[in-house]
């Protein structure tokens, strides 16, 4: 990254204060400008994401993945899937903070996958794998082993709790939505939420919905 470019500066100290709220290594950090370049650079072509402004790039897609570390512990858990993945929010950078996690990034757009690989590929993330096909199909067809599924800006959440059908072999797992502050469930949704937590990002009231089959 060219720190002389005012913009890049602008970047860089954003990254260090996400480096410090999440604390992060220096390799991390590294990671995270990578991927915030090559997001950049392969937005032009693939239009992988509506946001384009490095900072604001930081704030939604980073900032906004890396939040649920303050509500979880990550520590306890082997497996994860991310449903909707698109370029890689929340799996990637959650990835990158804890690299012993087995992730399963979900996403049926090509340009999108091909664009997950290079990440994959050029961070040497390992135990991590791209699943093809759409969410209806991965619960028909798939019987991994994962703790937690999370749902970023992609399936709405009547589609979602498929999950807990008595058929799913995922019926166990918990699902995590990232939702508005405004969101109120609907019928068929609300026996499955566990709680609610509530977060910031950019002075944004968000909260993270928890999923779970009651026992």
């Amino acid at each position: 990254m060219n720190k002389h470019h005012p913009e890049n500066n602008s970047s860089s100290a954003q990254l260090d204060i996400l480096a410090k709220e999440y604390n992060l290594t220096q390799s991390q950090t590294d990671m995270l400008s990578r991927y915030l370049e090559l997001l950049i650079e392969w937005n032009n072509k693939f239009n992988l994401t509506a946001i384009t402004d490095p900072k604001a790039i930081i704030q939604y897609h980073f900032n906004d993945s890396l939040a649920l570390s303050q509500h979880i512990d990550f520590t306890t858990i082997q497996s994860t899937a991310d449903i909707g993945t698109g370029a890689g929010f929340p799996g990637i950078p959650l990835k990158i903070l804890y690299p012993h996690l087995h992730t399963t990034l979900i996403e049926v757009n090509n340009k999108k996958r091909t664009f997950l690989e290079h990440i994959i590929k050029e961070f040497s993330l390992d135990n991590m794998s791209i699943y093809p096909h759409d969410w209806r199909t991965f619960l028909r067809s798939t019987n991994y082993a994962i703790d937690y599924f999370f749902a970023r800006a992609s399936l709405q959440p009547e589609e979602l709790v498929r999950i807990f059908k008595p058929t799913s072999p995922y019926k166990n797992s918990t699902l995590v939505y990232w939702a508005s502050q405004q969101w109120v469930p609907e019928k068929i949704e609300a026996p499955f939420i566990q709680k609610e937590v509530f977060y910031t990002t950019d002075d944004k009231q968000r909260k993270f919905v928890f999923f779970k089959q009651s026992p």
